[in-house]
């Protein structure tokens, strides 16, 4: 029994993968389309009873429920395509199952497996309708009904001793309704980097198998052994949440850099700074930025006719790259008029810094990052810092590329992070304004979103003429306690343009409690706006914990 059963999960693999490639190559066509024809068929009211039984399986799902798009011209393309896609198809089975077959090289002493023939035939896979789902996520969901009663050649020999046996797959048959996923959309062509494909319900699979000529499907009670074996291993490999993922685009092309800790800076102290004042002394203050990042910038107080000032100054910074980002330390002499003159500056890559420990750093200040620069031999003084990068917590920053993740996982991690008291810990807000929905003004339609929170305010970029904007914008705020009780108020105002009585006007607001981001670590909803008739805002939040 086990070399049978490793031969038809074999089997099961080979008939898997081709209905899931099959999948993969006709949604990157998909589109509604209303200017096809209806062709000429007969009236259902001139049937009879049986003969309207007899047929009602046949009915396509867009005839049964309203939510199926009709799409006949896909099945004419797929019928012109077919020969091609079956070339390229059969290709891409052939390199797929290499790898499987040389798993059972070795076992029950099979010494080769390979193709001896691989063609999906003359007739093409027929679709019965397409749905397509809307989701918050950035993705397109469609739930095609597709039947393949196909005429294959498919066969492939199995060396085992020194038999030779070939196996022959004949009058396959496909019925499956699948769900495709295109994730995630990007504004790189084609605008998506993943195919996911995997089956809502067990597909009904149906085939001859013939070995060495014979077939062994007419053989008493082995039929359904074999079907039962077929679907199960079917199953195993697609049936959700299980999936077939189809890389489309490059990851590195497409990815987003994503915050991974934030880095801790004590400015303590400098000593023995140039003199540029005429009484001999200096107003030093310190600007910090990542080099390259000036909208990250921050600066100490102004410690006035001081060479020797003591500040003892914390700063936190957002990073998402430690083994490239630097931090560039400015030190300026304070002028009542007229610019700032620097003293000297020093920059310090992250690289040097190890998670979650404290390094203090003695820098000598140099004129510039120029190592060829004579001036840069000048002694202009030193600055005393202390660096401290605390990464985030893995599982709260970590989104699956399929975007789905078990109740039992989830339960998991709350449960871990009840124990490890992370409920306590600082961490880092993220505010992601992704659009508004049927928004109206009395006077103007030029929104934008407003956010307020903890005195802080940030605002979007301001759409012009329209009810459904689409920001997509991410705000950051970083917080030295979980924001348990915390409410943030998002409004949507629409500003003038031209000259107009009214400079502004809401078009409403909403007020999200915290609390559940904090459970969760992640919420991607729409939200009704109060003092709006229809209005909605979609908004994601996350919380990520260092």
């Amino acid at each position: 029994m086990g070399l049978l059963s490793s031969f038809l999960e074999l089997l099961g693999f080979v008939i898997g993968l081709c209905s899931g490639l099959l999948l993969g190559f006709i949604l990157f066509i998909y589109r509604d389309s209303n200017d096809i024809k209806d062709p000429i068929m007969k009236p259902l009211n001139e049937l009879d009873t049986s003969s309207l039984e007899e047929i009602m399986n046949e009915i396509p799902l867009w005839m049964k429920t309203p939510d199926n798009d009709r799409v006949d011209w896909l099945n004419k393309f797929i019928l012109e395509m077919w020969p091609y896609l079956n070339k390229g198809i059969c290709g891409t089975i052939r390199r797929m199952a290499e790898p499987i077959f040389k798993q059972y090289i070795g076992k029950f002493h099979i010494e080769a497996i390979e193709f001896e023939s691989l063609s999906l035939g003359t007739l093409p896979l027929k679709l019965y309708g397409m749905k397509v789902c809307k989701t918050n996520e950035k993705e397109l969901v469609m739930e095609p009904a597709l039947r393949w009663a196909g005429n294959p050649n498919i066969s492939f020999t199995i060396k085992l001793l020194s038999l030779r046996l070939k196996i022959q797959l004949v009058d396959l048959q496909i019925f499956a309704a699948p769900r495709i996923t295109l994730k995630p959309l990007v504004p790189t062509f084609p605008c998506f980097a993943n195919v996911v494909i995997s089956l809502m319900e067990k597909p009904h699979v149906d085939f001859g198998l013939k070995i060495l000529g014979g077939d062994i499907m007419s053989i008493p009670g082995l039929y359904h052994f074999i079907q039962d074996t077929i679907k199960k291993q079917v199953a195993t490999l697609y049936l959700w949440p299980q999936t077939l993922v189809i890389p489309i685009l490059d990851a590195s092309s497409v990815a987003v850099q994503r915050p991974v800790g934030i880095l801790h800076v004590t400015v303590v102290r400098a000593m023995k700074l140039l003199k540029m004042d005429i009484l001999g002394t200096s107003d030093p203050y310190v600007k910090l930025s990542f080099s390259g990042e000036r909208l990250s910038e921050k600066k100490t107080t102004v410690k006035m006719k001081n060479l020797n000032p003591v500040w003892n100054e914390k700063f936190r910074f957002i990073v998402k790259d430690p083994q490239l980002q630097a931090l560039e330390l400015q030190v300026y002499d304070w002028d009542k008029v007229g610019g700032h003159d620097r003293l000297g500056m020093q920059l310090i890559p992250l690289s040097l810094v190890r998670p979650n420990e404290t390094k203090r750093f003695t820098l000598d200040l140099v004129k510039n990052t120029n190592v060829n620069d004579p001036q840069n031999k000048k002694q202009r003084g030193q600055l005393v810092v202390e660096l401290t990068y605390v990464p985030f917590r893995t599982n709260s920053i970590t989104i699956s590329d399929n975007g789905d993740e078990s109740n039992e996982n989830m339960r998991n991690r709350k449960k871990s992070r009840l124990n490890e008291g992370s409920y306590g810990r600082a961490g880092l807000l993220l505010v992601t304004i992704q659009g508004a929905e049927d928004v109206e003004g009395e006077h103007h339609n030029n929104p934008y979103a407003l956010i307020h929170f903890k005195g802080e305010k940030r605002k979007t970029k301001m759409m012009k003429k329209t009810h459904n904007p689409t920001w997509g914008e991410e705000f950051q705020f970083m917080l030295e306690e979980p924001p348990l009780d915390d409410k943030i108020h998002i409004e949507v105002l629409s500003k003038r343009t031209g000259l107009q009585f009214r400079s502004k006007e809401s078009l409403g607001y909403v007020e999200i409690n915290l609390s559940d981001v904090l459970h969760n670590e992640r919420i991607n909803n729409k939200y009704h706006l109060n003092d709006s008739k229809n209005g909605k805002i979609h908004v994601e939040l996350s919380w990520i914990t260092a």
